[in-house]
């Protein structure tokens, strides 16, 4: 695969060290040097260039920085990137004043989305994911977890998947797919609820499996989805078929969620906007990560962040993502919500750049490969626009990457596609 020198780095954060808590968070991990050398898609070294390049081979490619700042790739660990159709009608009607909570129980909101997604082919899904996903890409993203959801029926949700699937392959964006077959209960079976549990566990659950089309399963356990009986036995039964746990819980209403996927050992429990203290506390004694998801809050127009700074002073591993999905968080990339995340999540800049690497990859059973720049990981980069990382969070507007380099390959330098739902 080759050699890449990257050089002339105003600041190289390598979020080394594994995952963080507390006040580790906030300690800065930066590079004592201004290069890093790729080999093999694999980092070998970071540090003074007059060191490193004595690594590299005659014929390696170099990447000259200009100054700018370099991080490990992002690592979005909460994407709905996969779906059909658009919900941007339904953003003037929340600006009028209508509650997500109000359009999804008229029949809009996910239920909208899924009636598009069961009407577009797998082609279809994959092609307008495919324009997502370069658009991460341009934005520094390099790895994403991808739930699906928006199918509710066995052959849909497989076609999300296996759509999932064929991007992971076309693109080098790393795809981590989630099933999240119980996100909603579809408008057939809404006198019916224990027949749809029983399609999840009984038929869907079976299915994805036998394909190998998921690593993880997701349920959206608040009002309005799934309660917390049904939540413990979909994910009882993904646990037994294989399957790693994650979770939607505490957006809109505590029902004991956080505390459910603690005690199941749930990856991750994302959401957390009203979570208690009850749960804070679960979360803090656990390696279960808290995924926060400012976007989705600052998109709905809603006042209730998460907790950040009770949930990191209690000692809870944090990680932060974009919540990418046609409805309640249309942002473009996971590097869109950083500065407004920032200011409402109460999160230093540095907090915030290992929430969304070394910590979010962590979340994804990652972080011995992901989410660093340390030797023997892969060579994901991104290369901003900015000295350093204050810098980066300091200046709110342009939010593409200067260069992405995935598994040591620059794969984006500074010519944008269009965003393009």
């Amino acid at each position: 695969m080759g050699e890449l020198l990257i050089y002339n780095a105003g600041q190289i954060f390598t979020a080394a060290g594994g995952p963080r808590r507390g006040a580790a968070l906030a300690e800065k991990t930066v590079a004592a040097g201004d290069a890093l050398l790729a080999r093999d898609g694999l980092i070998v070294a970071a540090g003074p260039r007059t060191d490193v390049e004595k690594l590299a081979g005659a014929d390696c490619e170099v990447l000259d920085c200009g100054g700018r700042l370099v991080t490990p790739g992002l690592v979005d660990c909460h994407t709905h990137l996969v779906y059909g159709g658009s919900r941007a009608d339904e953003y003037e009607r929340r600006l009028a004043g209508a509650s997500y909570l109000e359009i999804f129980e008229g029949g809009g909101g996910i239920h909208a989305t899924v009636r598009d997604t069961r009407a577009a082919s797998e082609d279809d899904l994959l092609s307008s994911a495919r324009r997502r996903a370069e658009v991460f890409l341009s934005h520094g993203t390099t790895a994403a977890e991808v739930k699906s959801g928006y199918g509710l029926t066995t052959e849909d949700e497989l076609k999300m998947l296996r759509a999932a699937a064929r991007l992971g392959k076309e693109l080098p964006l790393k795809i981590i797919p989630t099933f999240l077959g119980a996100h909603a209960i579809p408008s057939e079976y809404a006198d019916r609820r224990d027949d749809f549990v029983a399609l999840l566990t009984d038929e869907m659950i079976p299915a994805v499996t036998a394909e190998g089309l998921a690593e993880y399963a997701d349920v959206f356990c608040d009002r309005g989805a799934f309660n917390v009986d049904e939540t413990r036995a979909v994910l009882a039964a993904a646990r037994d078929a294989g399957l790693k746990l994650r979770l939607h819980a505490d957006e809109f209403e505590p029902l004991g969620g956080t505390e459910l996927a603690v005690e199941m050992g749930a990856a991750s429990v994302d959401h957390l906007a009203v979570v208690t203290t009850a749960g804070i506390d679960a979360l803090a004694g656990s390696d279960t990560v808290a995924v926060l998801l400012p976007g989705t809050t600052v998109f709905l127009g809603s006042s209730h962040f998460a907790p950040a700074r009770k949930l990191i002073d209690a000692g809870a591993l944090v990680a932060v993502a974009s919540d990418h999905n046609p409805g309640s968080c249309h942002a473009a990339s996971l590097r869109t919500i950083l500065t407004p995340g920032t200011t409402y999540l109460k999160m230093t800049p540095t907090e915030m750049l290992h929430a969304v690497t070394i910590n979010a990859a962590y979340s994804l059973g990652r972080a011995d490969r992901l989410g660093s720049l340390e030797p023997g990981k892969a060579a994901d980069v991104a290369v901003f626009d900015a000295a350093d990382v204050d810098e980066l969070f300091y200046d709110w507007g342009p939010t593409r990457a200067w260069a992405t380099v995935a598994d040591g390959k620059v794969v984006y330098r500074d010519a944008p596609p269009r965003f393009n739902p």
